[in-house]
């Protein structure tokens, strides 16, 4: 049975007004207001209000928001920092996603009619409370004014839809069922741990949900038979009104697709575009830096370092709230891209993303393990073989995905398992920058019914250390027929088929005497659920076998790996 550790909310800030908000269904939110001077002298003068609405516990110390808003106040703002529905001291149920555009809508008209307000509304935050805001938005309050989500996504967290017409699709997280399980399982945070050994994921599960002794009901609606849940009730979250956003994304982020994927929609939505403002940093989901002190690389920062933390996670929030909300300046001064090249000190400024003058390179693979130019595309094709093996699957790098540049791994020794295929470029002479998106193009093929692709690009440094710098990943089924499912037709992926992997969006700088390194391989385990090489659904497990997996090199069809360089030559 797992070990589980019950966390309930946390005692409310002594800087706070505890208040519950009626939704319009009579359901309670439990809500904290913190005002400028209080709890001593509280400014209950109108004035601009920061919502923050989050399933964290917005008195717990993981997300640390009393001391994120007392920066807020200190600042002239409101703060209201409210449990989401179903969540520590809020009523209702643990529901994801499909509550939050309503009740987004009710506590910013609640807001507006408090004393201390004077009608305008911009909201704050990450991951989770960095998607209540898209929800939000899509509410169509007039009162919000601006928003700013971190590290998020419209699609945050949502189930891959197993079409089985379908033959290419996303490569299922490891973390997905298991977030309705510990954070979206009732009101408290349940801490728990499966038994990644066993690999009978759905079992655990059912375990877990015993020894507690109730089910999950976003668990049950997401598996085995997913309900498909509306999470904003009017449709794309983009046709409608528009909001001013900040939009920030990490490089190192595991949600950051997610992100990107935002940012293409918003591009072919004209209104969302027009004042649509991106920051990308070299962070990953927790925030950790690439840059960052060896001090600061700690699993548990103190106060004194969550307090440092502050003015590089929170000012450029309200420099855009000073214009947005306060109306203060111009949204001309402001620039539209703000990104920081990886490896470097300081934020650079562009019109646009990629920046002006990022030009395609590509780089082929070859049948002795090199990365090189164009002239590849002359020679002979070679199909290269792997065994994807589901008892012995390739480990993720990180034990934790959501805090990779915590634990800033070296994947060098990755590469050297023979289920993975490394590819390497000649050291680089000079300095080269990457600034713009990267994809792969490969030609696959498996016996078996399902074939996850991984393509990892790694920086090697002259030590012989590898950090991963860009990656993509996709799942393709077999040919389908008769009752379309690969699982019992025991359809075969089969021929080889060509596929283009995004990798997504790169800005880093490769030093002069590294090297560019490719791994492709079938798994990424824990991280991505695991392939069992019959086609069983991988949640529930049950009999494996091992698959023959391959790849082309050369000729024209071969494996292409194609970066935007803003700066140098690649060799």
């Amino acid at each position: 049975m797992p070990d589980i550790q019950r966390i309930p909310p946390a005692p409310e800030s002594p800087l706070s007004q505890p208040v519950r908000v009626r939704m319009r269904d009579g359901v309670l939110l439990a809500g904290d207001v913190y005002l400028p001077g209080a709890p001593d002298a509280a400014d209950t003068a109108p004035g601009d209000t920061i919502l923050i609405r989050l399933p964290y516990d917005k008195s717990g110390v993981y997300c640390f928001i009393p001391l994120i808003a007392e920066y807020f106040t200190q600042r002239g703002y409101r703060v209201v920092a409210q449990d989401v529905r179903g969540k520590f001291r809020s009523e209702g149920d643990a529901l994801l996603f499909v509550n939050e555009v309503d009740d987004g809508y009710d506590t910013i008209e609640w807001i507006t009619q408090q004393s201390w307000s004077n009608g305008r509304v911009a909201m704050w935050g990450d991951s989770y409370y960095g998607y209540t805001q898209w929800a939000a938005a899509a509410s169509g309050h007039p009162a919000l004014t601006a928003i700013a989500p971190r590290v998020t996504g419209t699609g945050l967290g949502e189930p891959v839809r197993r079409d089985p017409a379908q033959r290419v699709r996303p490569v299922e997280w490891g973390v997905t069922y298991m977030y309705p399980l510990t954070q979206f399982f009732d009101n408290d945070m349940l801490q728990w741990e499966p038994d990644w050994s066993r690999r009978d994921f759905a079992a655990q599960a059912e375990e877990f949900m015993h020894q507690v002794g109730m089910r999950g009901l976003s668990y049950d609606q997401w598996y085995p038979n997913p309900v498909l849940l509306k999470r904003f009730p009017n449709g794309d979250p983009f046709a409608g009104r528009s909001v001013p956003v900040l939009h920030t994304i990490g490089w190192w982020d595991n949600c950051a697709p997610l992100s990107w994927a935002d940012v293409d929609r918003i591009s072919r939505r004209p209104n969302w575009d027009a004042h649509h403002y991106l920051r990308i940093e070299a962070i990953d989901h927790e925030s950790y830096q690439l840059l960052e002190a060896d001090g600061d690389r700690v699993a548990e920062r103190s106060d004194e370092q969550i307090r440092a933390l502050l003015p590089r996670t929170l000012d450029p929030a309200l420099a855009f709230f000073e214009v947005f909300v306060r109306g203060n300046g111009s949204a001309a001064d402001l620039s539209r891209v703000t990104w920081n090249l990886a490896g470097t000190d300081g934020m650079r400024e562009s019109p646009v993303w990629p920046p002006a003058g990022a030009r395609p390179v590509t780089r082929r693979a070859t049948a002795d393990g090199c990365l090189v130019g164009e002239p590849a595309e002359a020679s002979t094709a070679t199909v290269l073989e792997w065994t994807h093996d589901p008892a012995d699957l390739v480990p993720s790098s990180a034990p934790d995905a959501f805090s990779f540049l915590l634990y800033l791994p070296d994947e060098a020794g990755i590469g050297d398992r023979a289920d993975v295929l490394r590819f390497d470029s000649a050291p680089l002479v000079a300095d080269v920058d990457l600034a713009g998106p990267v994809s792969a193009r490969v030609r696959i093929a498996s016996d078996g019914p399902v074939m996850d692709c991984f393509v990892r690009v790694l920086d090697v440094a002259p030590d012989g250390s590898a950090l991963r710098i860009a990656r993509g990943q996709v799942q393709l089924l077999g040919a389908n027929e008769g009752t379309n499912d690969p699982a019992t037709d025991g359809a075969t992926v089969g021929t080889a088929v060509d596929i283009d992997i995004d990798l997504g969006q790169v800005g880093y700088r490769l030093r002069a005497g590294h090297r560019l390194r490719v791994h492709v391989s079938s798994s990424d385990y824990p991280e991505f659920l695991p392939q069992t090489g019959t086609g069983v659904d991988p949640w529930t497990w049950g009999e494996t076998r091992t698959n023959t997996q391959s790849l082309v090199v050369g000729g024209a069809d071969g494996f292409a790996l194609t970066l935007t360089v803003l700066e140098g030559e690649l060799p």
